[in-house]
Parts: C-alpha cells; structure tokens; sequence
C-alpha cells in the first residue's frame, strides 16, 4: 500500500509541470485583447450678473452658472475612462458651483460624483451592453456640459429633469434606432429615497448624418422625506437636433409630466410642461451666434415654488449669444437673456420682487483630450 501511495505521488509530481505547461501553451493561444485607459479634463469658468442681483448671490431656479456676480467655476472634471472589447467604465469626479448646488441633497461622500459606472458588453458578437452606477440622463436636448451645446446657459427644461441618474442601463441597437432601458433609484437621485425602483427608456432615431430624434419616458414613485405627499410621476419628453449645413444648427425639445400627490382636498394629478427652440448661426470660422426661446409652464409648483403663487410658476425666456472657437478645444461664449412672468419670481436687491430678470453671463471652455 505504501509502494502504491509513493508511487502515485511521483506520478503527480511529475505530472505538474507538464500541466503547468500546457496551461501556458492555452493561454498564449487565447486571444486577450487588453482595455484601452483615457484621461479628459474640463473646465467651465464664468461670469453671471443678474439686474435683479440677489441678496444671496444666487441665481433663483437654478442650478447652473447661478452664482451672480463672482468670477467662478460652474463644472470642472477629471475623467478616466476605461474601454476594451467587453468592460467599459467610468469615473469622473466634479467640481464647482453645478455640483454645490444639484448634489446638495446627497450623501457627502456621493456630492461629486458626476459619473461612475461600469458597463459589460453581454454577447461577443452583439453590441449589447448593460451598464451599472451614476449615469448621464438622456432627458431634453442639453447636458450639463456646454461645450457642445448650442447655447452657453442651459434651459429652464433641463435644469428642471435629472441631469444624472443612478441604476443599470441597457443598451439595443437596431439599425438607426437604438433602445435604452432604465432601472432607477428615483428622479436625479444617488442614494434612492423610497422601496420601488423606477423605471426610465429612451428611444433613439438617427436617419442620416443632419438628424438625431429622441422619445424618453419615466415612471416612479416620488415619495421623499422632502415630499412625503407625492406618489407616481409619469414623465414624456420628445427633443430632435437637425444640423442642415455647416453654417446652421437646431435643436427643439417639449415634455409634459403628471405628478400624483396628496393635497389638502385630497389626492390630486397635477401637470406640468415645457418647449423649447434653439439655433446656431455661423457666419465666420469659429464664429457664430446662438439665440433660445423656451416656455415653461408649473402652475401647481409641482417642480419650482415661486415667491408669490397667485399664478403658480410660468415663466418665458428668450437668449441670444455669441460664440468665438479660440481653438478647437477652446471657447470663448457671451450671453445675455431675458426672462419675464405674470408672476412676481424675482425677489430684488432693494426687497421688492419684479416679474422679470436679465443674466449677462460671460464665460471660457475648455476641453483636454
């Protein structure tokens, strides 16, 4: 028996290398293809007075280039992004007056993140991914980045939708059109603030290089230590962008929602709705002209509480602009723009409230690659 046993292990011990070797030998003969690590950077630094000239230095209802009358940064980023055959992934920390103020409901060590995901590409031969963490929204034709946008400000339509969103996302394409599937935590949320997840899709249709069409929905439950009293939201927005020529650029967007809350006479649906129209002109190399007319209308102050509710929140906006590409990854943009109500929405300097406003922002971009 023991002659046995004693042979048995010099027959494993001999064995070993051998199959030490022929693991090698697969492993060369497997085709690894190794990920490719990217690092960007941006910074937005700006300039914003308001005539109504807030007594706090912020600019009401929103979250974007809303400090009045400072010299600041409105979104600064170090991206690392990580791409191969299957993984991809992203991390981005933020910085700036943006991240002050729409991360100022999240958990301190959540405040700036501005994206962190991870993605897997499910089939080898089928460009089918699913991706995981804090993600980009799809909702309205703008982003929180402004360098490839039309207008230097954003619109009262995306500041008042998630601009980040946190859950998976799976992506279908299909020919021009591709389809995003959304679980979700809540409306612009890291941390969720209520048991059910929620849901969100995107619908996307490129039929040529001039247009890009977009239909996104969202569902959820809106309950929050914030609103205790609000129950499901349902979400549509429908935004196009249509470049004809080098020389001109478009883009329009209109959504609607319908909120259910509880309400002193009840539980009631109350709705909400937004459009918008923008344009680029360029008349020289690098130099062009951008201009925005946008409505928004909140009269049961669903999303924006107003000083004065005699007319809930209605507010119209128009802006023109002008845009100089110092270099291609370099712009110089100025804006002015215009806002007026029924409403008194503007608390004064003086302790007066005004039905109107006027921004002039000023500001440079730039964009490391």
């Amino acid at each position: 028996m023991r002659k046995f046993l004693l042979a048995q292990a010099i027959g494993i011990a001999l064995a070993l290398p051998l199959s030490a070797q022929q693991a090698a030998d697969s492993v060369k003969n497997i085709n690894i293809k190794k990920g490719k690590l990217t690092l960007e950077g941006y910074v937005d630094a700006y300039y914003s007075y308001a005539i109504s000239h807030p007594v706090d230095a912020n600019h009401a209802y929103f979250v974007s280039y809303n400090r009045d009358n400072e010299i600041n940064i409105n979104l600064a980023y170090i991206s690392l992004k990580y791409n191969s055959d299957r993984i991809r992934a992203t991390f981005t920390p933020g910085y700036g007056t943006y991240m002050n103020a729409n991360y100022a409901s999240e958990r301190q060590t959540l405040q700036n993140l501005l994206e962190a995901n991870v993605g897997v590409k499910i089939f080898a031969k089928k460009d089918i991914w699913l991706d995981a963490g804090v993600i980009s929204s799809p909702y309205t034709n703008e982003t929180a980045y402004s360098f490839d946008q039309i207008n230097y400000t954003r619109s009262l339509a995306s500041e008042n939708v998630p601009y980040y969103l946190t859950g998976a996302k799976l992506t279908v394409p299909f020919g021009k059109w591709t389809a995003y599937l959304y679980v979700l935590n809540g409306w612009q949320v890291i941390q969720a603030q209520h048991d059910p997840l929620d849901f969100g899709s995107q619908l996307e249709f490129k039929p040529n290089g001039n247009w890009d069409i977009n239909w996104n929905t969202y569902i959820g439950d809106e309950r929050s230590a914030a609103n205790p009293g609000y129950e499901t939201r349902w979400f549509t927005d429908g935004y196009a962008t249509y470049t004809p020529s080098d020389k001109w650029s478009f883009s329009a967007d209109a959504y609607i929602g319908w909120q259910r809350r509880m309400e002193t006479g009840g539980l009631n649906t109350r709705q909400w709705w937004n459009a918008n129209l923008c344009a680029r002109y360029t008349f020289a190399p690098g130099s062009s002209f951008s201009g925005r007319v946008e409505y928004f209308h909140d009269p049961y102050q669903v999303l924006l509480t107003p000083v004065t509710n005699t007319y809930g929140f209605k507010l119209g906006s128009a802006s023109l602009g002008y845009n100089l590409a110092v270099t291609d990854d370099v712009l110089f943009r100025l804006e002015g723009r215009y806002f007026g109500s029924p409403s008194q929405l503007y608390p004064m300097r003086d302790g007066t409230t005004a039905n109107k406003d006027l921004w002039l922002t000023a500001g440079i971009t730039a964009r490391f690659r």
